[in-house]
């Protein structure tokens, strides 16, 4: 397995290297053959990285400790599921499967767009490999998975006891894949830059390469929250932590550059922020990569500190000097068609929503990065928590929650102002009410305001929807649930959009439900004792001590009461796993009842059955769930392919018919 993963990185980096000449060269001196010849190498490169996937994978299932990586992440006493997700759970591996990623949707991409997009495909082809290229040195050169020890171990040291959670088989495959993927946009968009070639044909390429990435990343980031809701005991899904900032950096570019493209191709307009947009993304994706892989920032997502951090930032530096320079060059042909005529426009609106979205993006940037320039300038490491990004991103968050309420009812070119304020009149009335009933009964009063705005946001959505809906009604006489499905069948871009939008809306009312309501308490309890915290009283039973196939696990079994009424039994659990004993992990006991987590967390024990127990109570929580449901419905609305129209065949009209009229 060794011998044949590593042969197939050499044979990889060997084509990628001559296909980057190839289409480079085929398409100077048009040479079709030529050409033909390197897009075959993209596909050979695809095959040759997912043999050594293969390869890797087949050694984990294997046991074959005779590999560093292998000994290093998986052991004989591990599930299978985990034993193969281990392959990705450190750097080497990861950088394989961001490598399959990347060259098999390349891959794809070239051979999709093989008869569609001939004059772009050379160097899209070219840019593609060049990022393969990369990836294949470091893994050939510098972070082999496939380095063999001098002794082979009986046995291996384990995966690390965080990852071995169900979240490992979703979220770092979702995160990975959503970073990979982003290399189709950014080569079409490269290969624009090169040819000159900056009219709507690039962003046809690549609008639907650009939405799958922004899916998965945003899958990836939601499962992850998930994972890190039940697993890491904080509380929350969201701890602001260096690595979470990082990945949620290209998803919140991509968003603006999915937007700002519909004003390009309807208008003309944005040509030089969509390439910026589009750069930037990609370069925040190999950002994060390297964040990871160099340790600089205190994360519990990082990889220990290795060299390979300076490989990235070398490439990152490579990539944003040859992106700058192409922009820079092209600047003349890139000039927009229109102008912005009114700030009550539909493009304009997308405007202030790219501005807020990387606005938002530059404050988590500097705030995550801003150890790294304290120390710098200051000789001082300070870091910034999750208080500065409450009160700074907050609040552009509630602003693009409000711009969102308005964005829909905007019409191109310019929007009437009365036709406006008629539109928003139930909306702004639903927000008034629940602003009222908020001030009157919430302890906080920016709860009250932002879920003002978020219902605003909700109601012309749903009202944009029922408009939608009645339109078709009284065209084709149909039933709501059929009109709904048409509706969404015939403008799926549109209404797939407002599927995510209110996905939006319904992780909103979460976040903003368990950031301003949630109770925390801290109870000592001996088996039969109770505690309460708000509507609720938590018996301790107490403890449980069992063995797994690869870990051993104390567990609190608590009982919930809401008020008098029995709600259920909730476990709360630690593993120890061996070779890991000093860092046990935990899995927190969460209960759903009503719409409150009831969420509690196994601190301490004693011998004699006494234990410390964290107890939150979350409402709305399980808003957030539901809108990643919502919000993977809309991604794939989004997908959805459009009917295709029926042709109607018109009989010719009769000579004797004609003489008639």
């Amino acid at each position: 397995m060794a011998q044949l993963g590593s042969g197939a990185l050499i044979l990889a980096l060997i084509l990628a290297v001559y296909g980057i000449g190839a289409s480079l060269l085929g398409a100077r001196r048009r040479m079709p053959e030529l050409l033909q010849s390197a897009f075959r190498a993209t596909y050979g490169v695809a095959l040759l990285v997912a043999l050594a996937v293969f390869a890797l994978v087949m050694a984990f299932v294997r046991h074959d400790f005779r590999l560093a990586y292998v000994a290093a992440r998986s052991s004989r006493d591990m599930p299978l599921h985990y034993v193969i997700a281990a392959f990705y759970g450190g750097q080497e591996g990861s950088l394989l499967y961001w490598a399959m990623v990347a060259s098999v949707l390349g891959a794809l991409a070239l051979y999709l767009h093989r008869n569609s997009d001939r004059l772009l495909l050379p160097y899209m082809n070219a840019t593609l490999l060049s990022i393969l290229t990369f990836l294949l040195l470091v893994l050939t050169v510098v972070a082999s998975p496939f380095r063999l020890l001098p002794v082979t171990p009986p046995d291996g040291a384990g995966l690390n006891p965080l990852l071995r959670d169900p979240g490992m088989m979703a979220h770092p495959p979702l995160l990975l894949a959503g970073y990979a993927s982003f290399s189709v946009p950014f080569a079409f968009g490269m290969a624009a830059l090169i040819t000159g070639r900056l009219g709507s044909d690039w962003l046809r390429a690549i609008r639907r390469w650009a939405l799958l990435s922004w899916a998965i990343l945003g899958m990836g980031l939601l499962v992850g929250a998930w994972w890190a809701y039940h697993v890491l005991g904080w509380g929350g899904y969201w701890g602001w932590d260096p690595v979470e900032n990082l990945a949620l950096l290209p998803w919140l570019t991509s968003t603006a550059f999915l937007h700002s493209i519909i004003v390009q191709e309807r208008r003309g307009m944005l040509k030089v922020w969509n390439l910026a947009l589009l750069l930037a993304t990609f370069a925040l994706s190999i950002y994060g990569t390297f964040i990871v892989r160099s340790g600089i920032l205190s994360s519990v997502h990082s990889f220990a500190t290795s060299d390979i951090g300076h490989w990235f930032l070398v490439y990152l530096s490579l990539v944003l000097v040859v992106g700058i320079g192409l922009l820079v060059y092209r600047l003349p042909g890139l000039q927009s068609e229109r102008r912005i005529e009114s700030v009550t426009s539909r493009e304009a609106g997308f405007l202030f929503n790219n501005l807020l979205l990387t606005g938002i993006a530059f404050a988590v940037f500097w705030g995550t990065n801003f150890v790294l320039f304290s120390e710098l300038f200051w000789e001082t490491r300070i870091s910034v928590g999750p208080p500065f990004y409450n009160r700074v991103v907050g609040p552009l968050l509630l602003v693009l929650l409000l711009l969102m309420a308005i964005g829909p009812l905007l019409s191109w070119r310019r929007t009437e102002l009365p036709i406006l304020l008629r539109n928003l009149r139930w909306p702004v009335a639903g927000a008034v009410a629940v602003a009222v009933i908020g001030l009157l009964f919430f302890e906080r009063a920016w709860a009250a305001f932002a879920f003002a705005v978020a219902i605003a946001a909700t109601l012309v959505t749903v009202q944009e929807f029922w408009r939608g809906i009645a339109a078709r009604r009284r065209m084709a006489r149909e039933n709501p649930l059929v009109a709904a499905w048409r509706l969404v069948e015939r403008n799926n871009r549109r209404y797939g959009g407002y599927l995510v939008h209110f996905a939006v809306f319904l992780i909103a009312f979460g976040v903003i439900a368990s950031n301003a309501f949630q109770i925390e308490r801290q109870f000592v309890l001996r088996p039969g004792e109770r505690g309460t915290i708000g509507a609720y009283t938590v018996v301790y039973r107490g403890l449980d001590d069992r063995r797994t196939a690869d870990a051993e696990v104390v567990s609190a079994i608590v009982d919930v009461y809401r008020g008098d009424r029995f709600a259920g039994t909730v476990e709360s659990h630690r593993y120890f796993y061996r070779n890991y004993e000093d860092q046990p992990t935990a899995r927190m006991g969460i209960m759903l009842v009503g719409m409150d987590d009831v969420y509690v967390v196994l601190d301490r024990w004693q011998d004699d059955g006494t234990a410390s127990l964290r107890v939150y109570i979350n409402p709305l929580v399980i808003w957030i769930w539901i809108g990643a449901a919502v919000f993977l419905l809309g991604t794939v609305t989004l997908f959805w392919p459009q009917p295709v129209p029926v042709a109607v065949r018109v009989p010719r009209t009769l000579p004797g018919a004609a003489k008639e009229a």
